[in-house]
């Protein structure tokens, strides 16, 4: 069972420079990628297919051209898992992301 994050553990796991990008609204997660077309932004949710699954979680996931946005939710609070699966959606798409280093 994962376990639900207060407001300051969320903000700790959720700083630095890679984790920027990811927008918090109360209990939701999101972040939107560019990549270079739309077959690669398939490349990247194939890519989280696993991360998905073995963390139990189901983020909302849109794909709009070269665009793929993440929203990760939850109705009891975030948790370590959903915050753990951000970071493993952010690594994922480094290299398909646009500007990329």
């Amino acid at each position: 069972m994962a376990t639900r994050l207060d407001d300051t553990q969320i903000e700790q796991r959720m700083s630095g420079p890679d984790m920027a990008a990811w927008h918090r609204t109360g209990d939701v997660l999101r972040r939107t990628f560019q990549v270079y077309d739309f077959s690669t932004a398939a490349n990247v949710v194939e890519d989280i297919v696993y991360d998905v699954k073995t963390l139990d979680r189901h983020p909302d996931v849109h794909i709009r051209g070269n665009e793929v946005s993440f929203v990760i939710r939850s109705d009891e609070g975030l948790t370590d898992a959903d915050v753990e699966l951000a970071h493993r959606i952010e690594k994922a798409a480094g290299s398909h992301t646009r500007g990329y280093a």
